[in-house]
Formats: C-alpha cells, sequence, structure tokens
C-alpha cells in the first residue's frame, strides 16, 4: 500500500522483470540472415493481472482571473515542484520570426523590474532551489520549473512570479543571447540529425508550424527587447496558464498563496488555435540531404501521428513499442542484432495537442545504406500486412504497463500527468484506467493503427549523408541506392534544393 495510492500489481522485482522479458526471438521471415540470437527463457515471475492504480487526485481550483491551480500533495519529503506551464510554444511563433516563443523563454531569467540576472542566479542558489524556462520548437506549451525545499515555497513562487510577470528583456543581455544562438544554430546545421529533422518535418508539414524546427540568422538577428515584450504581453496571461505544485504542501495553503501571488495578473484572453488545420499528406518521397564525407547516413522515416485525445492512441502507442520503442523492438533486433547495420534503431510517438509524427529513425555506415533501407521497410510492412502474435503482443502491453508503475514512483511524473489531463481537458479517472487499456489491446487494433499510421503511401523518408559514397556491397552511390525506393529529391545543408 502506498502513501496516497495503491498498486495492486508488479511489485518492484517483477516490474524489473517484466522490462527484460521483453526480448522476443523473432523469426526473419523473408531473408536467410536470422533476425535475433535473443533467447526467450520464460523464467521472469511475471504476474499477468491486470494493473489496477488509483493515483492521488489533485486539488484543482480555477482563480477569478482565470488561472488555473493544482496541487498535488505528496508529504514523503521537504520538497516542492512548481510548474507554471502557458499555453504558447514555438508553435505560435510569427512566420518572420521562428523562435520568438523560445527566445521569450530563454529571456525571462535575465533580468526584471526587481532583479537583474546575476542577482536572480544568487537568489535561486541562496535557496538551494532550480529555475528553469523554456520553450522548444514543435511544443505549444511553454513552462518555467522550479523546485527546492518545500520551507522555501513562498520565496520559490516569488521568483517565478517576478520572472513571468516582470521581466525587462535587457537589450545587452539579449544580445550576448543572440551571439550564443547564432553560434548554436551553426553547430546544429552541422549536425546530421538536426538536418534530418528539419527536413522531415518540412517534407511532413509543409505550412503548418509544425514544419519549423530551428531559428534561422535572420530571425535571431530580428530579435528585439520591442517584440519579445509584445510576445509576452500576449500570450503570458493567466487565462492561458496552468500553476501546478507537488511536493510537501497543503492544497488550500497553496491556492492561497498563488492568489496572493498571481491574483493580480490580468490579460486578454488568448484565442484558441486550430491544431486539426494539418495540410493533407503528401504522396511518398526520399529527401536527401547532402552532407559530404558524411560516413554514415542518417535515416528518419514517419508521417502523421495521432493526438492523446484520438480513440486509436492507445493502440498506437502499443504498435509503436513493438516496432521500435527499445531494445526489445523489431528495428532494433533487425537492424542492429541480426544485420549489424547500427548501434541503434527506434520509433517514436508524440502526443501534443497536434497529430505530432510517427516517426522511426537509425544511423547506419554508408556502405549498408541499401540493407537498412531494406529492412526498415520491411519492418514496417510487415507491422501492417502482419498480426502481431500473441506472446510479442503480451511483452509490449507488459513492458509499457511496467514503465507507467515505475514512472507512479517520481513526484515529477505524477504532476506532469496531471497537468496533462487538465491541458487536454481529459477525465480525471483517464490515468486509473490506461492500464486496463493497454493491456486489453488486442492484435487487431494494433494492425488497424499500424495501417492507419505507417501509411507506406504518404511516408515520408529522409537521409542525411553523402550522396557519392557507396552505399552497398555493389559500390553503388547512395543517390542511387535510394532511387531504388522511391522518387528522390536532393538538399544540401542549408535547405536549398539541389537537383
Amino acid at each position: 500500500m502506498r502513501e496516497n495510492y495503491r498498486i495492486t500489481f508488479f511489485t518492484r522485482a517483477s516490474i524489473a522483470a517484466v522490462m527484460l522479458a521483453g526480448l522476443p526471438a523473432l523469426a526473419q521471415q523473408q531473408h536467410d540472415t536470422e533476425l535475433s540470437k535473443v533467447v526467450r527463457l520464460n523464467r521472469a515471475p511475471v504476474n499477468n493481472e491486470v494493473l489496477k492504480v488509483t493515483l492521488p487526485r489533485p486539488a484543482v481550483t480555477r482563480l477569478s482571473n482565470g488561472l488555473t491551480v493544482l496541487v498535488l500533495e505528496q508529504h514523503k519529503l521537504p520538497t516542492v515542484n512548481i510548474v507554471l506551464q502557458i499555453g504558447t510554444g514555438d508553435m505560435s511563433d510569427p512566420k518572420d520570426l521562428p523562435g520568438l516563443a523560445g527566445f521569450t523563454a530563454d529571456m525571462l531569467r535575465e533580468g526584471t523590474t526587481h532583479r537583474t540576472s546575476a542577482q536572480l542566479a544568487a537568489d535561486v542558489d541562496r535557496l538551494g532551489a532550480t529555475l528553469n524556462c523554456d520553450s522548444n520548437f514543435g511544443s505549444t506549451v511553454s513552462t518555467v520549473n522550479a523546485s527546492g525545499l518545500s520551507n522555501s515555497t513562498a520565496q520559490i513562487m516569488d521568483l517565478i512570479a517576478d520572472v513571468v510577470l516582470n521581466p525587462t528583456f535587457p537589450a545587452d543581455e539579449l544580445e550576448k543571447y543572440k551571439a550564443r544562438q547564432l553560434a548554436d544554430l551553426e553547430q546544429e546545421r552541422s549536425e546530421p540529425r538536426e538536418l534530418a529533422d528539419e527536413r522531415f518535418h518540412q517534407a511532413l508539414y509543409g505550412d503548418f508550424p509544425a514544419a519549423v524546427t530551428m531559428p534561422t540568422p535572420d530571425s535571431i538577428k530580428a530579435a528585439t527587447v520591442e517584440r519579445l515584450k509584445e510576445f509576452h504581453d500576449r500570450y503570458y496571461v493567466p487565462s492561458n496558464t496552468i500553476l501546478a505544485v507537488s511536493g510537501d504542501v497543503k492544497a488550500d495553503e497553496f491556492i492561497e498563496l498563488g492568489r496572493k501571488t498571481f491574483g493580480d495578473w490580468h490579460g486578454q484572453p488568448v484565442p484558441k488555435t486550430d491544431w486539426n488545420r494539418l495540410p493533407p499528406p503528401a504522396p511518398s518521397k526520399i529527401y536527401l540531404v547532402d552532407r559530404p564525407d558524411s560516413v554514415q547516413t542518417n535515416i528518419v522515416a514517419g508521417d502523421y501521428g495521432a493526438r492523446r485525445t484520438d480513440p486509436d492512441y492507445i493502440a498506437l502507442v502499443v504498435m509503436n513499442r513493438i516496432v521500435g520503442g527499445g531494445p526489445q523492438a523489431r528495428l532494433f533486433l533487425n537492424l542492429r542484432e541480426a544485420h549489424g547495420y547500427t548501434y541503434g534503431a527506434y520509433s517514436r510517438v508524440g502526443d501534443d495537442q497536434y497529430r505530432e509524427a510517427w516517426v522511426a529513425n537509425t544511423e547506419v555506415r554508408n556502405a549498408v545504406t541499401d540493407g537498412s533501407m531494406q529492412q526498415l521497410m520491411y519492418e514496417l510492412k510487415r507491422i501492417r500486412d502482419e498480426k502481431v502474435p500473441d506472446s510479442e503482443l503480451n511483452d509490449a502491453r507488459h513492458s509499457i504497463v511496467a514503465s507507467f508503475a515505475l514512472s507512479l514512483e517520481q513526484t515529477q511524473q505524477l504532476l506532469s500527468r496531471w497537468i496533462l489531463v487538465q491541458e487536454y481537458g481529459l477525465p480525471m479517472d483517464y490515468w486509473d484506467h490506461y492500464p486496463a487499456e493497454v493491456a486489453q489491446m488486442s492484435a487487431d487494433a494494433v494492425q488497424a493503427a499500424a495501417r492507419k499510421y505507417v501509411d507506406i503511401d504518404h511516408l515520408q523518408i529522409v537521409c542525411v549523408g553523402d550522396p557519392k559514397q557507396p552505399g552497398n556491397d555493389q559500390k553503388q552511390p547512395v543517390l542511387d541506392v535510394l532511387k531504388k525506393y522511391g522518387t528522390v529529391e536532393v538538399y544540401d545543408s542549408n535547405g536549398k534544393r539541389e537537383d
């Protein structure tokens, strides 16, 4: 029995056993190479009962100014974790200034009407606390995160309020920040993963905001104190914000502290954004980003995924775990264990308010680009065309539920789950039913999700590498190898088309 919630399935030992048990031996049906030498011993003491969990309920209040306050009491340790989540991120950037939301969040700590940047840092250190502000490309939110001892809760809240309500975006600090950003951008544009991510999102999302994955030199240079203030005043308003805390606090006391600290905060409501206006899926195409002298080919392939609120989201999560959700999944066992093409091959699925991509990725030696593409496409077609065997499906479901159970040990994870419930308007018992929904997911549902989201006819594939390097045993150049798998467009590392 836990202090604030109960788990009646999986001891810590059996959770670990379930995670280790997710290493199935999959037969390679189409090729001579044995898919994996991983052997299932069936010795893990796995409890097959469904996880039953009742998460501790937070106290949720909406202040008169529209600010949502969420309090999750956890009294095991004398600490607090506080999150202020603003419902805007780089998805809300103006087209002429990509990165503005991130610039604004990053600059919150660089000076307020009450403290300089140095004074803010000194006050955080004095409290033994942390204070971070960020907004990432592809995100619909910006966050201010703070943590510290519970007896410093009021002082930490004062620091949060100062950076959120009173930022001045000092011109001298902004110039230093822009210089760092330009240097960081130059580094990013040399990284194959960043180049692959950029081209993939542009191919998939077109003119939708998620197509943008990094700022430009021009947008960094164009960032001014006035533009940051304008963005802040428009989006940093209480009706667009969730204030959440977990830890050693009492709900009524923290709500009163939130009212005292943020009660005078006002602003015009932010119009709701329609995140459903995605461009129609484009026909499948291969994009090759020319990176001269690259010794590897970075491969990314994917299509639109599902939103957390979509009815088949959990089926997609289970499908993803089977295909590429870890070292026990098919891509890893095939491309690494069976063929030795790579150190790792994975897939992932997002859960934002828009349809984040379902995407598979790997990095392989130039000479095995052909074989890697062949095996990648084989696995993507197999998950669509064949029902998942019961043993493999059971392993995936157990693995997801085990990971969920372990996450309940972490106060910050619990808080994030409740923020998500508020943000998406999910029912308060959503997480109570989540393990059972995973455990009951059928092979038919997983295959239906695969056929919907692993859309071969609209799959967007991006490769970053040297087009002239041999891509197979026959010494065919990488460019010619890729043409065997579809129409190819070539771009340079600055995003300009070459052919």
